[in-house]
């Protein structure tokens, strides 16, 4: 289909909710960026009981204007596509609605058995913080690299779990049950929490063995945990490095994975770019 045949308040429309090329797509999007970080700020404060007591009504009024204009946000995209099952089945449409709908479900339920429920549907709203992804161009480039790298990363991780089979194993043999070693899957917990240099600290060796084992073990951790950054580093200097700056999305099938200065999408072959 021709998108010359979409009217203009449409195509406009579009231009501002789903692209950044104009300055009113701009300014939507920073608009939107503010009410984002504003609504987790609000989501954090009522986890603070203080706070929540003391100023629980107006905690509300901000929440239900913030979900107010994020429902218009979400009516507004499905508006301006043409397709809108495409934008609602999409990643970004599903972190939309998931961050949009808990304030209304909440209406409906009440009472003390689903207060757990509730307190479940209000955290959902942090999900807004994912939207904010569609703001940084340069995550596609690091999750290419993280996609490229994937195999090395799995052997690796492999190769790390089974030495802490191997170390968590001695460890049950050299402590025992009487210095809190009481199984081999918890010694594997001890040489996890051990080999990523987290430390706990809830089981510790007390037999001098014990102690040195732990102390190569600590040791070969620093090592380990620097493969993982050179690998993904190492991808991506392999990699050719471009970041499109072409924010356009199609109007017909909604697909954004345009290169610069292209003229029609390469998925449906919509015209891109219409002057009016």
């Amino acid at each position: 289909m021709n998108s010359n045949k979409i009217p203009y308040w449409k195509h406009r429309l579009h231009e501002i909710v789903y692209e950044a090329d104009t300055r009113a797509g701009r300014r939507f999007d920073l608009i939107l960026l503010i009410l984002i970080l504003l609504s987790v700020v609000l989501v954090m404060l009522e986890s603070i009981t203080e706070i929540h007591v003391k100023y629980e009504s107006e905690l509300g009024i901000m929440e239900w204007i913030i979900t107010g204009l994020f429902t218009a946000e979400y009516i507004t995209r499905l508006i301006a596509i043409k397709k809108p099952l495409s934008y609602v089945f999409s990643f970004y449409g599903i972190i939309d609605l998931l961050s949009t709908i808990p304030k209304y479900i909440s209406l409906i339920m009440v009472g003390t058995d689903s207060l757990i429920a509730l307190r479940a549907l209000r955290l959902l709203r942090v999900f807004r913080i994912l939207k904010i992804t569609r703001f940084i161009g340069e995550s596609n480039f690091l999750v290419k690299a993280l996609y490229a790298s994937r195999a090395k990363i799995s052997v690796f991780l492999f190769a790390v779990f089974i030495l802490c089979i191997i170390f968590g194993t001695l460890m049950y043999l050299i402590e025992g049950e009487i210095n809190g070693f009481t199984s081999i899957p918890r010694s594997i917990y001890w040489a996890i929490v051990t080999m990523t240099t987290v430390g706990y600290g809830d089981i510790a060796p007390q037999t001098p063995l014990g102690q040195l084992l732990a102390s190569l073990i600590m040791i070969m951790g620093y090592g380990i945990i620097a493969v993982p950054t050179g690998i993904v580093s190492s991808e991506m200097t392999h990699q050719t490095k471009h970041v499109d700056t072409n924010t356009q999305a199609c109007l017909q099938c909604n697909t954004e994975t345009h290169k610069d200065g292209a003229i029609f999408c390469h998925q449906c072959g919509t015209t891109l770019n219409d002057e009016f």
